[in-house]
């Protein structure tokens, strides 16, 4: 077969899902045309290219047709259009492929003036094909056909690969996908799933049932039903329920997996139960549970609300790509055998074939550092070294210390699988911020900056003026209320260095994420305001005709389209009922809290929705508003630990579930599952999750011993409820004006300096050398400063690797690869460690039956292991025998 001759190949019988014409269309390419679309479908590899290799023996998946076939309907003028708007549209857009966009710059450089019959020419550009291996894409060769096909990808599918490699660029309507057995299996898989959730939310490291592990557990119960459950229709009433209406869907598969996915995650409003409730906390008794009932409804389901204002924000823009949910869709495509199984640099094995080896392999291995050799799991081999030497534990330890360490671990379970999913601009812009907060404890701690020397340099614990744990009880009345004469007796609580960086971060970022983002992507954020605006009247109207707005031509809204929308007034309506759930729970019951501070918190949070879900829908990075709310709410309603902890989980959970709802609407968005199906699954999920978390919790308040103690026997150690109760009691009971004025009045000068940060890094981002400041991502790199107390480098260096090596190097030189096979690697390690740390805990931990032996032993040694404070000056040596201010002088 000759690459450049003349003869054609004749494609035909191509599905085309929106071709009205009975008569099934042909198109014509060359052989060589043909190769080149190929290639860059990701059906051949570049090995293949160029070569005699015969196309029959290709197998062409319907993707791939029908992109061809979109291909051949697009006229030269139109795709030139299509780039120049592409080229104007992702200026900047750091997830699209910097190599991808100068490909488009050249094929607009070379637009002739008789663009739409210019012959074809044939320019090889060794130098792209030299800076970027395996894409001899990027070579010029057919220049209409080139530009067609680039526009074709964009405008008929996705501007960035790991969509195009997750997604279809059709959609059938026809696939069942809202069955009475989806309901069924998914409520069932949620319950199961928020039991163990729950009860191992508490544990450190944690256990979780995560939705990639669901998900393998969904296929063999849908197969299963589909089997056994005869196919009858039942009638009740005006409704027919059809108990099996054929072979499990992929659509199926998805739903259910977003029903699982949105119920995941335990309520952030279990830490106020917790803390309410437990004796080594508050210790209240009036924590109903009418009063859990009310509360916990009305955290969970008022970000429900916000999702209604948010899609054309974070659901319909093709920017907005969430690269956190890649890996589920992924995963789903695999399990479902949906695998066209072309070769790819040599690789011939499926992508299910792929994720069933490395799930065995991730399963027997996590044996290893869980159980068998412990010191694998945080590899603290520097401390062993010395393990008594303060200053190298300090540095160097992973239980205790700050965890610089060059080889910090071989436990999936820490080093974690969001290094394979974000993208690696932004681990690496979090790692910068991660390094720099490490350097800045050091200078706190060893210049003993407020006291902090007296104390452990990284813990999320506060600390009385004997470098003894703060007990709340010692400056609260018999009523639970705040007394200032035990206040002056006992004084205010202290930070350790770690907690110092942590809130100055939290203060700086605030101010800083909020006008960076502003002044950086200011059309964008414009545009976001007046879609939310529109969203806010078109609720009121009578008619959702154009609900996509200037997303009406995106390939997938195209496709969405098809379905039904959600009315608003049904949004509405869940936040009418979740709004007189919150009064109800703050009137009725003594929470200290006034009416107000409820509607304070949606405010807040309506404001901050927009930027936040924003930052998150691009980069993968996320923060919340707890600490600024804590600020807020302490200066406001000062000496209640009670009334902050309660308006804290308002002013957290409402954008954080509003950004786990949005997140799921965007998954559908991608599978094609009709909005109306995601909204009663995500209501009906949400509910089970709740009441099944709540009976946990207080069979846990009930039942476990010496639960949230730092030495617990089964590592339930609470350290979000820990960090809760201690942030209630320095912005609570005590305040923040107390906090400010005397204790630590620098760290109000953080919000200032987060200001003052805007101007410079906004000059760097438009100023700076492009190949470099292209990735900058200055927000991202605070946002760097939050990964300690209690966690350290130690939980982020391997991952800087593992992202380094996926994300970039393999991303940048086997595209092909990258996409077939990395979302399984990442999804099959974090389903195989779930599996096998749920194993162990039943199997060898629950009823201990401990290795003692070195392995397991030498990471625990001396402060790492607990054997003394890791302290480095003693009380004693402190003038009068404490730290602090002075008694007589205490804010």
């Amino acid at each position: 077969m000759s690459k450049h001759g003349p003869e054609y190949i004749e494609l035909s019988n191509f599905d085309d899902q929106e071709s009205t014409s009975t008569n099934t269309p042909q198109w014509n390419f060359t052989d060589s045309q043909l190769q080149l679309i190929l290639l860059r479908l990701g059906v051949i590899s570049d090995e293949i290219y160029g070569t005699d290799f015969p196309i029959s023996s290709i197998h062409i998946s319907p993707e791939a047709k029908y992109m061809i076939g979109k291909i051949n309907e697009l006229s030269v003028p139109d795709a030139i259009e299509i780039v120049r708007d592409a080229l104007a549209d992702h200026k900047g857009d750091v997830n699209f492929l910097n190599e991808d966009y100068q490909l488009l710059e050249r094929l607009v450089s070379r637009i002739p003036e008789n663009a739409e019959t210019v012959e074809t020419k044939h320019e090889i550009e060794e130098k792209y094909v030299d800076t970027f291996k395996n894409k001899t894409y990027l070579q010029i060769v057919d220049w209409p056909l080139q530009i067609r096909l680039e526009a074709g990808l964009m405008h008929f599918h996705s501007p960035y690969p790991e969509i195009r490699a997750i997604t279809e660029p059709f959609d059938d309507p026809s696939i069942p996908v809202d069955t009475f057995r989806v309901y069924f299996i998914s409520l069932f898989w949620t319950f199961v799933g928020s039991l163990i959730n729950s009860f191992f939310y508490h544990r450190m490291p944690g256990i979780s049932l995560g939705t990639h592990t669901i998900q393998i557990l969904l296929l063999p119960s849908g197969k299963l039903w589909e089997k056994i459950v005869p196919n009858k229709t039942i009638t009740i009433g005006p409704y027919s329920i059809n108990l099996n209406p054929g072979p499990w869907t992929y659509k199926e598969m998805m739903l259910s997996t977003i029903m699982y996915s949105c119920s995941a995650s335990t309520p952030y409003s279990i830490n106020n139960i917790f803390v309410m409730k437990l004796d080594r906390f508050y210790g209240l008794k009036w924590v109903t549970w009418t009063f859990q009932i009310l509360f916990t409804l009305s955290t969970q389901l008022l970000g429900f609300s916000f999702a209604m204002v948010m899609k054309k924000v974070c659901v319909y823009p093709s920017k907005a790509i969430w690269p956190t949910i890649l890996p589920t869709i992924a995963l789903n495509k695999a399990l479902m055998n949906e695998d066209e199984n072309n070769i790819v640099h040599g690789w011939r094995i499926s992508r299910y074939s792929f994720f069933l080896v490395v799930f065995a392999i991730s399963f027997v291995y996590n044996w290893v550092p869980s159980y068998l050799f412990k010191a694998l799991s945080l590899f603290n081999w520097p401390t062993w070294i010395n393990p008594n030497n303060i200053h190298l534990v300090n540095i160097t330890g992973s239980n205790v210390g700050l965890g610089l360490n060059p080889i910090p671990s071989f436990d999936w379970n820490v080093l974690g699988s969001n290094s394979m999913i974000v993208p690696f601009y932004t681990y690496a812009n979090k790692y910068i911020g991660t390094f720099l907060g490490f350097i800045v404890i050091l200078i706190i701690y060893y210049t003993n900056n407020n006291w902090t020397s007296y104390l452990p340099i990284n813990s999320n614990r506060l600390f009385n003026n004997k470098a003894q744990l703060y007990n709340v009880h010692d400056i609260l009345n018999e009523k639970n209320l705040f007394d200032n004469d035990k206040y002056q007796e006992v004084g205010p609580p202290y930070f350790t260095a770690a907690n110092l960086l942590i809130y100055g971060a939290y203060f700086c970022l605030y101010p800083f994420a909020i006008l960076y983002h502003f002044a950086t992507e200011w059309e964008s954020m414009k545009a976001s305001f007046v879609n939310v605006w529109t969203s806010i009247t078109d609720s009121f109207g009578s008619t959702n005709s154009n609900i996509y707005g200037r997303y009406a031509n995106d390939p997938h809204c195209k496709m969405m389209s098809k379905y039904e929308d959600v009315p608003n007034w049904w949004f509405v309506v869940i936040l009418l009922v979740s709004t007189s759930f919150a009064v109800a729970a703050v009137w009725f019951y003594p929470t200290e809290t006034p009416v107000w501070g409820i509607f304070f918190t949606i405010g807040i949070n309506f404001i901050f929705l927009i930027p936040l879900t924003s930052i998150a829908s691009v980069t993968g990075f996320s923060f919340g508003l707890n600490v600024l709310v804590e600020l807020i709410v302490g200066y406001a309603i000062p000496n209640s630990g009670i009334a902050l902890i309660t308006l804290k989980a308002y002013g957290y959970n409402i954008d954080s579930q509003a950004s786990n709802y949005i997140t799921d609407q965007k998954l559908a968005h991608y599978a094609k599952i009709p909005p109306k199906s995601i909204f009663k699954g995500q209501l009906l999920s949400t509910f089970v999750n709740i009441f099944v978390a709540l009976a946990v919790a207080n069979w846990q308040l009930d039942n476990v011993p010496n639960i949230c103690d730092p030495h617990q026997k089964d590592k339930l150690k609470c350290p979000g409820a820990n960090t809760y109760f201690y942030a209630s009691v320095q912005y609570g009971e005590i305040g923040p004006a107390k906090v400010f004025s005397g204790l630590y009045p620098v760290l109000k000068w953080c919000f200032l300096l987060g200001v003052l940060l805007v101007l410079p890094c906004v000059w760097l981002k438009n100023n700076g050398p492009k190949r470099i400041f292209r990735y900058f991502q200055p927000t991202v790199i605070i946002g760097g400063f939050l990964d300690f107390a209690p966690y350290n480098l130690s939980y982020y260096t391997g991952g800087l690797y593992i992202s380094y090596i996926f994300m970039f190097e393999i991303k940048r030189n086997y595209l092909l690869w990258w996409e077939k096979y990395n979302y399984i690697l990442t999804s099959a390690l974090s389903a195989g460690v779930a599996f096998s740390a749920l194993l162990i805990f039943f199997t060898v931990q629950y009823h201990p039956h401990p290795l003692l032996w070195w392995g397991n032993l030498v990471g625990e040694q001396g402060y790492e292991g607990g054997e003394m404070p890791a302290i480095w000056k003693d009380i004693s040596t402190a003038p009068d025998g404490y730290i602090g201010l002075r008694k007589g002088h205490f804010p």
